[in-house]
């Protein structure tokens, strides 16, 4: 390889990134939409690139109607460094960023409003970690954090600190917020909780979940962090 050719690569590839990134952020909203995990514009997701860039989905806009020129270019304070089609970021812009600035390991935000896990949320209750795989791939119950205003930062910081050794959480009377290392598999995440949500939701009505062995949550949960933190290596 020449020297040339190596300093291209060098100026070329943080733009092919970001590009991948704005890729894999409109993908995740489109699929969150096919799949109902929202309604109408509700709901948002993010992605830092590898240079620190944070590529936001644009607010109060169709999922199907977005395109790549929509999506929001900020730096972790907010600030716009792209000039882009869509008049601005999401209104949940503060919940993103708090929870990217917090947790620099993570890679992705995704903020839904999937049916058994709001039903979660509107009642302030936890979902309750009975599952192996959902301590395994989540970390661990997912909590929920006190009611702050759709859109303030207040309701970001409180997101951010409970997600420090779990994937998802609830944010009290709206809806569910999961990070990963990607968009994608957020939003995997995303599903397994709903999903997680809908079987907690039947087993009450037959009875009272039983809960894990502390030994195995001890372990999953180990597990857990360490995938996440190596994702970031």
């Amino acid at each position: 390889m020449t020297r040339s050719s190596t300093a291209s690569e060098i100026r070329v590839g943080p733009r092919k990134q970001l590009e991948e990134t704005k890729r894999a952020v409109l993908e995740t909203v489109q699929e969150m939409d096919r799949i109902g995990l929202t309604a109408g514009t509700a709901g948002n997701v993010s992605a830092r690139t590898r240079a620190g860039e944070i590529v936001m989905t644009p607010t109060a806009m169709p999922y199907a109607d977005m395109s790549l020129s929509d999506l929001a270019v900020t730096d972790l304070d907010g600030n716009l460094v792209e000039k882009t089609a869509s008049a601005a970021p999401t209104t949940e812009s503060d919940l993103h960023l708090a929870c990217l600035r917090r947790h620099p390991e993570i890679g992705a935000v995704v903020h839904t409003h999937p049916v058994f896990a709001t039903m979660f949320a509107v009642n302030q209750m936890p979902i309750p970690c009975v599952i192996e795989e959902f301590e395994y791939y989540v970390g661990g119950d997912v909590q929920v954090a006190d009611y702050h205003r759709t859109g303030t930062a207040a309701l970001g910081e409180a997101v951010a600190a409970l997600l420090s050794d779990r994937a998802g959480v609830l944010m009290a009377n709206h809806g569910l917020v999961v990070v990963a290392a990607n968009p994608k598999e957020a939003l995997e995440l995303t599903v397994l909780i709903e999903r997680a949500a809908q079987i907690i939701a039947g087993a009450r009505q037959l009875g009272s979940p039983k809960p894990l062995p502390d030994a195995i949550r001890r372990e999953f949960a180990g597990a857990y962090l360490e995938r996440r933190h190596a994702a970031k290596r």
